[in-house]
């Protein structure tokens, strides 16, 4: 899939599919096939090679990419009969999270999900993927809807954080985000996190607490963005690539030390390269994950999932 979008890490394959490109426009009668055909190998191992030896700062800004898929993406294409449901029913609508009933493969699930825009005007319109406290007031209500329904719980996390202004502070954003944490881990229902962007701080664990937790193998997931770690330690934004590999964000990572419990792969190059794979990917994954969950009895679901968020970042020292 063609992108308009060019990392500086990506350029030198970018440039040879340039000049691919530029030797299939040639007159038909040179045959250059078997020089075409050698250069889209070096192009294929060249990208292969690339995005197998990414830095930590380097799949931050994959999670970043302006064409990377988003949660009404993921819903749009792999969900069937999303009734969108909107606002906390104390303040307001927040954008910046949707969520719904919908029906996944034949099961009836709870969908939400942070959601970023595509431009500057919908980015605007959806406060760039940072909620406000009506916005996890307003997946609160959700969850516990999807309890009262027993509909299992799909959450995508996706958001550089929960906003800082004044007036989310003034509404209580850390009181709203405190409390969802208390009632996911309550939930009689199983719940999956799927975190496919950026997962920065309480702006995603606010919708994050759940049974199996999954990351998009491009994902990043922090207590602390690279930029502001750095500007907090060197006060300066320039050792943010210094500072993502000191806060071990990437999936790997995560994994290592338990704090997500699967890696999804994603095609080459990030899921903007070839969306229909990660599609078929990720619901072959959510497939599988569910059917596990759906078959454990819920009064062994809950207190397992506490445990699990209890032990995370328990250690002991010899």
């Amino acid at each position: 899939m063609a992108t308009k979008f060019i990392l500086e890490f990506e350029k030198p394959i970018f440039e040879l599919e340039q000049k691919i490109n530029e030797m299939r426009s040639l007159d038909n009668d040179l045959d250059i096939g078997e020089e075409i055909e050698y250069l889209e190998k070096k192009m294929e191992d060249l990208r292969v090679n690339v995005f197998k030896n990414l830095t930590r700062w380097q799949r931050v800004q994959i999670a970043r990419h302006p064409e990377r898929l988003i949660t009404m993406d993921y819903i749009k294409n792999m969900f069937e009969d999303f009734n969108e449901l909107h606002g906390d029913r104390k303040f307001g609508d927040d954008h910046a999270i949707v969520g719904g009933i919908a029906k996944f493969q034949g099961t009836s699930v709870m969908v939400v999900g942070h959601q970023k825009g595509r431009d500057t005007k919908s980015n605007l319109y959806r406060n760039f993927g940072m909620p406000n406290p009506e916005g996890y007031r307003k997946a609160q209500r959700l969850f516990r809807l999807a309890e009262k329904f027993n509909k299992p719980i799909i959450s995508f996390l996706d958001t550089p954080g929960a906003f800082p202004g004044i007036e989310a502070e003034e509404r209580g954003q850390a009181e709203a985000i405190a409390h969802n944490l208390l009632v996911m881990a309550q939930l009689k229902v199983p719940i999956l996190i799927i975190v496919i962007g950026e997962g920065a701080s309480g702006g995603a664990i606010g919708i994050g607490v759940g049974d199996r937790v999954l990351m998009l193998e491009n994902a990043w997931y922090s207590v602390i963005s690279p930029e502001s770690c750095s500007s907090i330690l060197w006060r300066s934004w320039d050792f943010k690539e210094q500072a993502a590999e000191a806060l071990k964000l990437t999936a790997p990572d995560l994994k290592k030390y338990n704090i997500i419990d699967s890696i999804v792969p994603e095609p080459v190059g990030g899921v903007h390269r070839n969306p229909t794979q990660m599609f078929e990917t990720l619901s072959k994954v959510i497939r599988e994950e569910l059917d596990k969950l759906m078959s454990i009895p819920i009064d062994v679901l809950v207190p397992m999932r506490r445990e699990k968020f209890m032990n995370m970042g328990v250690w002991k020292q010899g």
